[in-house]
């Protein structure tokens, strides 16, 4: 691929996305292979081979499919498998809720739209947490990834890791139908995302200017909190940020010492997310006219 080409398919994804966030889901070649990943798991047997061999089978199809598209295909590619403006979006519905004493509601947008975990528990200050959170961790998985990928292995590189990011999605869980099943999901998700996870934590920290120093510290102490080898750096780059502490109940605080979040801290979030995801284009743009 021609250099000039690789930052004008980045410009006109980024582009695509801004102007018209995630396609409905009648037209969303995310949400067929959602239909389709969900009927195979219906009849899949339960074991890590089966997973294997699913995982990849999907994750192969999806590439090869973008893949034929070819140059001209690429924004098209790159829109689909990005999702800033609906994150961000969903994350602000959030905020309103909460600024309207409305928690109920609160809770329901936050497991609609951003989170698997059960929020029906949640007080007004985790809601705001997790959505924090959220607007973090796919700030990498709906942003920063797809892109990197792209400008690895161009629009099959795009759309072979959003397969396996959505297939971590619906598969990667440590549960009795899932643990074995799962297993090539959850873990080449975390390999897709080593590096892609690292350059949003670094995003963010650039873009918290006067706090950037808090979210570098925050980043190098508790990014190795959460489970996940991935989703602990943008988290605590974002908890260092903005001054709060990110807490899942039994499992981890980051950003420990820092104030409680509130709805106002999600709206600071999603503005810092803005600002990272520019600076993420703009070296992804430097790193593209390059190749």
């Amino acid at each position: 691929m021609r250099p000039t080409r690789v930052p004008l398919a980045l410009l006109a994804g980024e582009t695509l996305d801004a102007a018209f966030g995630d396609p409905p889901n009648a037209a969303h070649p995310v949400a067929w292979f959602g239909r389709l990943a969900a009927s195979l798991d219906r009849y899949a047997p339960r074991t890590r081979a089966a997973g294997v061999v699913a995982t990849s089978v999907l994750v192969a199809a999806s590439a090869l499919a973008a893949a034929r598209l070819g140059r001209f295909g690429a924004p098209l590619v790159l829109w689909v498998t990005m999702s800033r403006r609906t994150l961000l979006a969903r994350a602000e519905e959030v905020a309103g809720a909460l600024e309207a004493d409305d928690l109920v509601e609160a809770r329901r947008l936050l497991a609609h739209h951003l989170v698997s975990r059960d929020t029906s528990a949640l007080d007004a200050s985790e809601v705001a947490g997790a959505t924090i959170e959220s607007v973090a961790e796919n700030l990498s998985d709906g942003v920063v990834a797809p892109s990197c990928w792209y400008l690895l292995a161009g629009p099959g590189g795009a759309a072979g890791y959003r397969a396996l990011n959505t297939l971590d999605g619906m598969w990667g869980y440590r549960t009795p139908r899932y643990e074995a099943f799962g297993w090539a999901a959850a873990r080449g998700d975390d390999v897709a995302n080593l590096l892609p996870a690292r350059l949003t934590a670094l995003a963010l920290t650039l873009a918290a200017g006067q706090d950037a120093a808090r979210s570098a510290r925050v980043w190098r102490r508790d990014r190795g909190l959460t489970d996940s080898p991935n989703a602990g750096h943008p988290m605590a780059a974002m908890a260092g940020a903005l001054g709060v502490t990110l807490t899942k109940r039994g499992q981890y605080a980051l950003g420990e010492g820092g104030r409680a979040p509130e709805a106002r801290d999600i709206r600071r979030a999603v503005a810092l997310a803005d600002r990272a995801s520019l600076i993420a284009l703009a070296g992804a743009l430097l790193v593209g006219s390059r190749r």
